[in-house]
């Protein structure tokens, strides 16, 4: 099979370019955090609680620290110096606050006790097995109502006009409660860490979404200088926010390793996955909508439960989105923190939006039907033209056209309203959909560019790559500029010896390094083309800069207009081949007697924008979902989604959809599949295994369709770019759900959906 043309120059902004890294991890030559190995190497396993809540009455580690090859045990009050970091800061904190072993109380199950360090893997195995724990239980609280038992504040963090008032006027309302479970972040390669001092400084091998902040959090944990820490994490098995900050096996294997004075390994089994590195936290969410009969929206009201640990105050923000997606002039939106006996949750793939926009636009579809409306118009005649949150304007906003697509291409005329009213096949067929929304921003980031004397470009920033493609969006960036191929580009990323680049985290990063990346290969061809013009034997030698370019990699002369000068040293025509008559830039590097030309480029704030901070900036969609269900079997699939986005300028076609397909099928796992289930006796994560923890797989799978629409948002940078990554997963469980209200009658507001839900069904076969 012929293999797909790559467009050249500047036309390859918006292509779908192969990954450049894919080659690199299809032939095992990636290497992820754990696959970095030193000599004298050494491995620890952490013990885990196996209580929920009380205290460690007394630990025994004398036969473990007697097995063979055991050179550390490690527990309260045998760890070192390790310390909190300053909450709230701009660089982030731990992802658990309290540092391992601060105390012998018992927060969770699962909770890091002890460690063992030992010679090999199976020998601290061994021995972690063999320490001997007693404890002070107390019964755990995992309660599933995250009202019970609550005196705290409801906090307002959004509010204008007066809801109550126009709730009791309206003349149609809804008044619903909906609840999204606890999910467990899965990726494929696990949380580790490999800690390696050196004197006083440190290297930090960890599978880390913002390798930057990750350094100063671990400065203040371990108490030494910034600038003695160095993270490192070139290649990410996927984060989905999991991995944004470090969790307390990193502390543990830098400690160990400053007391042994070798390296340690310690990973994360999938076991721990579901106790000690976060998750999303439970949500409940009551959605009272207030509108005229009509169908024009007068008040909502968003007031939400989130679940945290005993430990932290992670608040997941579902009140977001609430604010701007409709135009409605009195609203409010509350917010109330539970605590329970769970690990510290922690951001995943689109938190906040996510769960917050599955209860606003499960209310928004109720209320269609309380109103014999079509779901489609009723979001139509609620459309906001701008920001009424913020009463600002938004830099771009093409919602409805979302809508209007995803209508069109999922067939939406033809959807009869009557509830299991559609057949195909033998089987009930429902239709749904659900509105997506994400903020936008630049961050700040750093990028320098390297035109080296082997022809090579070399793009440096301490970002990383968490498997969106943003090695490949460098790269994009230097081709289109320079002309040089992709194969003569290498990009390096993902350890804090390079320029400082952004967290990979809100689907903020590619409007972040585009500005930079921009700003630094301009720079550096600037550089190029007055090295060209000034240097004796070049054949522009006393050309003026402007009057040069580069193209294909070669400096070559402007396009000449009728009537200007003739460029010096140049042999020219109008109508030549500009690259035929240019000079590899590596020649001229030669001809100067450089080693290189670099230049720096850095991406300002938005925030710190006078013209960005005049607009209200987000990426805004719709999915449509079509369920297939057979009453004689129970049996619900999910047959389709179309899924419709405005996000600005797309760079690479190619990764952009897969972030949408992937997030697609998250969102169906959240529909149907997904929930991390906790004893109450113990706290245990029960089904805290791939074997009990169910998430989509290929036999799942629908058909699924993506279409970016094209309109540029230049007031986020340059290339009109936003983030795609996150956006991608609101929005679909509000559609699935819907499209089973529309096949079977039987309305979920609990996730994730169960045949018991589904037995309810009065629908039956024809």
């Amino acid at each position: 099979m012929a293999t797909a043309r790559i467009p050249q120059g500047a036309d390859i902004i918006g292509a779908a370019v192969p990954r450049i890294d894919g080659p690199l991890k299809t032939t095992g030559v990636a290497r992820y955090s754990l696959d970095h190995h030193f000599p004298n190497l050494v491995h620890g396993v952490p013990v885990q609680a196996t209580i929920g809540r009380g205290r460690i009455r007394s630990l025994d580690a004398s036969a473990a620290e007697k097995m063979p090859g055991v050179l550390l045990v490690m527990h309260h009050g045998k760890i070192g110096n390790v310390y909190r970091t300053f909450p709230r800061q701009q660089d982030g904190s731990m992802a658990e606050t309290r540092p391992p072993f601060e105390d012998d109380k018992i927060y969770y199950w699962g909770q890091y006790v002890a460690a063992v360090i030992a010679e090999t893997l199976e020998q601290a195995k061994a021995a972690a097995a063999a320490i001997k724990i007693e404890y002070d239980a107390e019964s755990p609280d995992v309660r599933h109502d995250l009202s019970a038992g609550y005196e705290g504040p409801h906090d307002s963090s959004w509010k204008r006009g007066d809801p109550d008032k126009a709730l009791s006027e309206a003349p149609v309302t809804i008044d619903q409660t909906y609840v999204t479970p606890v999910e467990t972040h899965n990726p494929m390669e696990m949380h580790g860490t490999v800690a390696v001092w050196d004197g006083e400084n440190i290297t930090l091998y960890d599978s880390s979404q913002g390798v930057v902040s990750h350094r100063t959090i671990m400065s203040e944990v371990l108490g030494i200088p910034r600038e003695n820490v160095r993270t490192v994490s070139r290649f990410i098995g996927s984060g989905f926010g999991g991995k944004l900050s470090p969790w307390p096996q990193c502390t543990l294997a830098a400690a160990a390793a400053r007391q042994l004075n070798r390296p340690v390994k310690i990973s994360v089994d999938r076991r721990m996955m579901f106790s000690n590195v976060g998750h999303r936290p439970r949500t409940q969410q009551r959605i009272r909508l207030g509108a005229t009969k009509d169908g024009k929206l007068t008040a909502i009201r968003h007031d939400f439960y989130t679940q945290t640990s005993q430990l932290d105050d992670f608040v997941e923000h579902c009140g977001e989105q609430t604010p701007f997606l409709y135009s409605c002039p009195n609203l409010e939106v509350t917010t109330a923190l539970t605590h329970r006996n769970v690990g510290t949750p922690c951001p995943m793939r689109g938190p906040g939006a996510v769960p917050g926009l599955y209860a606003l636009e499960s209310g928004i579809n109720e209320l269609a039907w309380k109103l014999n409306m079509d779901p489609v118009e009723l979001r139509l005649k609620n459309d906001a033209d701008h920001d009424e949150g913020t009463n600002k304007p938004f830099s771009s906003r093409h919602w409805k056209e979302c809508l209007t697509t995803g209508a069109e291409k999922i067939g939406w005329s033809k959807r009869t309203p009557g509830i299991g009213s559609m057949r195909r096949d033998g089987k009930i067929i429902g239709l749904g959909l659900g509105s997506a929304s994400w903020s936008a921003a630049r961050i700040p980031a750093t990028a320098s560019v390297e035109l080296c004397p082997n022809g090579r470009v070399c793009v440096r920033s301490a970002t990383q790559d968490i498997g969106t493609g943003t090695y490949t969006l460098f790269a994009q960036v230097a081709h289109a500029k320079t002309g040089v191929p992709l194969d003569r580009i290498d990009v390096f990323l993902g350890d804090t010896n390079l320029p400082d680049g952004p967290t990979s985290g809100g689907s903020m990063v590619t409007s972040a390094i585009l500005p930079a990346a921009t700003t630094a290969v301009n720079q550096a061809v600037d550089r190029l083309l007055h090295v060209a013009a000034l240097t004796p034997g070049s054949p522009f030698h006393g050309s003026k800069p402007d009057h040069l370019t580069i193209a294909q990699g070669r400096v070559v002369p402007k396009p000449q207009e009728p009537g200007q000068p003739k460029v010096v040293g140049a042999s020219y025509s109008a109508s030549a081949d500009l690259t035929a008559n240019g000079v590899p830039f590596e020649e001229v590097l030669r001809m100067a007697n450089l080693s290189s030309i670099s230049a720096t480029g850095r991406t300002f704030p938005s925030f710190e924008d006078p013209k960005a901070k005049q607009y209200s900036m987000h990426s805004f969609g719709a999915h449509f979902a079509e369920v297939e269900w057979d009453p004689e079997i129970v049996r619900l699939r999910v047959s389709r989604i179309v899924s419709v986005f405005d996000c600005g300028k797309i760079i690479n076609m190619g990764p952009a959809k897969n972030q949408i397909l992937g997030a697609a099928i998250m969102g169906l796992g959240m529909s149907l599949l997904e929930e991390t289930v906790y004893d109450p006796r113990t706290g245990q994560p029960i089904n805290g295994s791939f074997a009990d923890y169910l998430v989509a797989t290929c036999a799942d799978l629908p058909d699924l369709d993506v279409t970016y629409l094209d309109y540029p948002d230049t007031i986020v940078n340059e290339y009109g770019a936003r983030g795609v990554g996150e956006i991608g997963m609101a929005g679909v469980a509000p559609a699935i759900t819907e499209a089973v209200y529309h096949a079977t009658g039987v309305r979920v507001r609990e996730l994730p959906i169960r045949i018991e839900d589904l037995l309810q069904s009065k629908i039956t076969a024809v």
